[in-house]
């Protein structure tokens, strides 16, 4: 078995998001110094662990709304290590014909889905920086996989939090819509920082000490993020209330979250 920390480019010292959120929902592919940050977060803010799981069942029913509106084709964005509830698994277990293509920076994440996807032919996984969307594009992963002629969803969960204000990640945004055919979808989860509190500022100090530096923002700045598209029902609100399953509904934990129809 690979030794996940001698790969190029991984300082286990260094904490790094995409493992402490592998960590946040009970997965293995994390290293010490990312479950001490995790914990430190915890800390700070005890609802971290409801956060991560309320963004990845936003994530699993969104998929699930996807299918259903015929679309089989994924592409998404700062994917994350594969760990139980995944879009593929979410999507082949309605289509089997469906295809994701996943892409992330972390040499972690890709080696440890690369070998979670070994036998999943209509799955892939790239590293890229989604910054680079000519790249992202270009890859073989990407390109051989989805008919760009075609709707695809376009995930980006809880992954433009980690693009600075200096790269417009509502313009990074827009780049991606843009190759996209009409009747694609945006997925998207962002932080928000209209409930700010000592907590979650605290944690974001964490989160700068760390590979991956996160910012929260407004309602009108995510919102942004989504120009263009058209909402589906519900609209831009708390994960939680995006079309929940348990209508008892639970609590706000400051993630916004919606669908957008590309036009």
């Amino acid at each position: 078995m690979t030794d996940l920390s001698k790969l190029p480019g991984v300082d286990p010292e260094v904490p790094n998001a995409a493992r402490m959120y592998d960590y946040y929902l009970g997965g293995s592919h994390n290293f010490a110094a990312d479950r001490a940050a995790a914990e430190r977060v915890k800390s700070a803010m005890p609802f971290a662990v409801d956060v991560a799981r309320a963004n990845r069942f936003f994530m699993i029913r969104a998929v699930r709304f996807c299918v259903q509106e015929g679309i089989d084709q994924f592409l998404d964005l700062g994917s994350g290590i594969p760990t139980v509830g995944n879009v593929h698994e979410v999507a082949l277990g309605i289509n089997p014909q469906a295809r994701v293509a996943y892409v992330d920076n972390e040499p972690v994440t890709v080696a440890s889905a690369a070998a979670l996807l070994e036998g999943e032919p209509r799955v892939t996984i790239t590293m890229a920086d989604i910054r680079d969307v000519d790249a992202v594009f270009a890859a073989p992963g990407v390109r051989d996989l989805l008919d760009l002629t075609r709707p695809v969803a376009l995930l980006m969960v809880a992954v433009l939090p980690f693009i600075p204000d200096e790269d417009d990640p509502a313009g990074l945004a827009e780049r991606y819509r843009s190759r996209l055919a009409p009747g694609s979808f945006q997925v998207l989860s962002h932080g928000s920082a209209d409930q700010d509190s000592s907590g979650t500022a605290a944690a974001a100090e964490v989160y700068r000490r760390t590979a991956n530096p996160v910012k929260a923002r407004t309602r009108s700045e995510i919102a942004e993020m989504l120009r263009g598209t058209e909402l589906v029902e519900p609209g831009l609100v708390d994960a939680t209330e995006w079309r929940p399953e348990d209508t008892t509904g639970g609590q706000h934990r400051m993630m916004l979250a919606a669908v957008g129809r590309i036009r």
